[in-house]
């Protein structure tokens, strides 16, 4: 199945659709995401539609297939068009995003224990749970 999902005008993603990988072929058998945003239109209207990988997060295929825009998008997601990448929202003011991963990172590394952890934005750390 492939996955699409709709921008607003601020390259927010508002809304996400699966459709069958069929709709994304061309005469050659060829999958091609410009086919799927078609159909996309045809189904749903005009818009801003992209395709988004399943198996993408943090640049890495979890199968081990071609990473593709470097994070699977969800609602709220942004699409940077310089990077081709899917941002999630900012979690905390602290955080910075990756420009390899396009992931928000912490200033203070996750303890690497067993005990579980959330993070206090007031004293920039990790507090246990």
């Amino acid at each position: 199945m492939a996955h699409f999902i709709k921008l607003d005008e601020n390259n927010i993603v508002v809304d996400g659709f699966v459709i069958h990988n069929n709709e994304l072929k061309d005469n050659e058998n060829n999958e091609q995401e410009i086919l799927g945003i078609k159909f996309c239109v045809k189904l749903f209207g005009e818009g801003n539609y992209k395709q988004t990988s399943f198996n993408t997060f943090g640049g890495e295929h979890k199968l081990g297939g071609t990473p593709f825009r470097k994070n699977y998008a969800s609602i709220g997601f942004t699409y940077d068009e310089s990077k081709d990448a899917f941002i999630a929202p900012k979690p905390y003011d602290s955080w910075t995003l990756n420009e390899n991963t396009c992931i928000w990172d912490p200033p203070v590394a996750y303890p690497n224990n067993e005990l579980g952890y959330i993070w206090n934005e007031d004293t920039t750390s990790w507090d246990a749970v």
